[in-house]
């Protein structure tokens, strides 16, 4: 997997409604242009999941992977990524102050409930041609 160093890699359940709005919030704030994007079920997202040993069935709707600090997972993910959006985003990060177990019960609540309020696709998201170069296979 080639991923410049300084990038951070979004993997997100490409079927999920949910998790491809917060793709797209993201894409729309993230004026570094550091963020890259792969959905779980892509050939990255799955090799990516294999090397960390990740079990989906715990966790499988929004990931942050960069080369530095390899995987973050769940709630710690969701703060990190909007830390790094900047202001107004960045205050989000104030929950970091709540213990993990908390945040991720919170956070495997939606998780578990996403596709019932949300929806789910039939196929995983197909971005443009001037998004392309943000995205992994």
């Amino acid at each position: 997997m080639e991923l410049e160093k300084g990038k951070k890699l979004i993997l997100f359940d490409g079927v999920c409604n949910l998790c491809n709005a917060s793709v797209q919030y993201v894409i729309k704030h993230d004026k570094k242009h550091i963020f890259m994007f792969t959905a779980l079920q892509s050939d990255v997202g799955q090799q990516i999941i294999k090397d960390y040993n990740i079990d989906t069935n715990k966790t499988d709707s929004i990931l942050l992977y960069t080369l530095e600090n390899g995987i973050v997972l769940k709630s710690s993910a969701a703060l990190k990524i909007a830390y790094d959006l900047g202001f107004p985003n960045r205050f989000i990060s104030v929950f970091f102050i709540i213990p993990p177990f908390i945040r991720n019960w919170v956070y495997d609540y939606i998780a578990k409930n996403r596709y019932k309020w949300y929806g789910k696709k039939e196929s995983c998201m197909i971005p443009t041609p001037e998004l392309r170069s943000k995205f992994l296979d």
